[in-house]
Formats: structure tokens, C-alpha cells, sequence
């Protein structure tokens, strides 16, 4: 099933349109892969089971799109820093994500995060912005240029209905 479940996600973000038509396409394919993301069984700690969602936390989809050629950099920041620094500021990491298919396989990093709360969020996002280790990595990270020219942010919540449990 995984090898199923990427192959459609790569499919279904192939960003090849461009102007409003690429827009309408890209919420299509967000859509799509959060429908996916809770059939797929492939996120760490998610276990099948039929009871309600026993937890406030929300859960936040978030889409980098790098800068040209600096991809590998902003892969190297969240691998070697950033997932740590979430995880001191409350940020749980989900899972992580890049695209196989070209046009958007070399700049764009998908990840999720959860977070007790909405209000936990942004506290937690707060927190990160400031803590000076992240200024100091990042200041680094970009000496040579900005690694993300945009990023994308969607807040979720857990229906009743969800085949996966996940506890912070």
C-alpha cells in the first residue's frame, strides 16, 4: 500500500499549470492528500482503530516551496536542526515529505506537525521564532540566499471517523 499511496501522491502533485488554474489544482491536490494521509496507515505512530479522537490536537500541513537549487540546503536544516528545535517548542514531527514527480520534485518539502492545541500553536511557533539557536541556524543556513520562497500553512483536526490514533 505505501508504494501505492506515493505513487498517487506524486501523481496528484504534479504542479505542472501555472496561473489561476494551477491555484484551483493545488487545493484539489491538498485536499487529496489529507483524504490520503488518513487511509494510507503510513504515518509513524498511527495505529488502526475504531474509537473517537481522544485528543484536542490539531494537526498543521505545511508546504515548503525552495528556492531554486535550495532544496538539498533546506533538507539539510530540517534533518540536522529544525526537527529538534520543534520538538523542544512543543512541535511534534509527523512525517515528512518530498515529491518524486517533476515539475515541483526539486523545491517543494511537505511535512505535517501536531500541536496540543490551536492555541498551543501558536505559542509554539512564537517560541521557535524567537529561541536564538533557530535565528542563529537560519542566519547561517541563508548566507547565501533565502532557502523558501513560500510556505504554505493548513491547521486540521481529526474527524470521529479517522483509522489512525496519534497521541503528543
Amino acid at each position: 500500500m505505501t508504494a501505492c499511496f506515493l505513487a498517487t501522491l506524486a501523481i496528484d502533485f504534479n504542479l505542472a499549470a501555472t496561473g489561476p488554474e494551477s491555484d484551483r489544482l493545488w487545493r484539489m491536490n491538498r485536499r487529496t492528500l489529507l483524504q490520503m494521509l488518513s487511509v494510507a496507515g503510513i504515518l509513524p505512530g498511527a495505529t488502526l482503530t475504531s474509537a473517537k479522537p481522544t485528543s484536542d490536537a490539531v494537526f498543521e500541513l505545511r508546504v515548503y516551496h525552495a528556492a531554486e537549487g535550495k532544496l538539498p540546503d533546506l533538507l539539510k536544516r530540517f534533518r540536522e536542526h529544525t526537527t529538534k528545535l520543534f520538538e523542544r517548542h512543543g512541535m511534534k514531527n509527523v512525517a515528512y515529505w518530498i515529491l518524486m514527480d517533476d515539475p515541483a520534485k526539486s523545491n517543494t518539502l511537505i511535512y505535517i506537525l501536531a500541536h496540543p492545541s490551536r492555541e498551543a500553536a501558536a505559542a509554539n511557533w512564537k517560541a521557535f521564532q524567537a529561541d536564538p539557536e533557530w535565528v542563529a541556524v537560519k542566519d547561517k543556513s541563508e548566507a547565501n540566499g533565502k532557502l523558501v520562497e513560500k510556505v504554505d500553512s493548513t491547521f486540521m483536526t481529526k474527524t470521529d471517523f479517522s483509522n489512525f490514533n496519534f497521541s503528543l
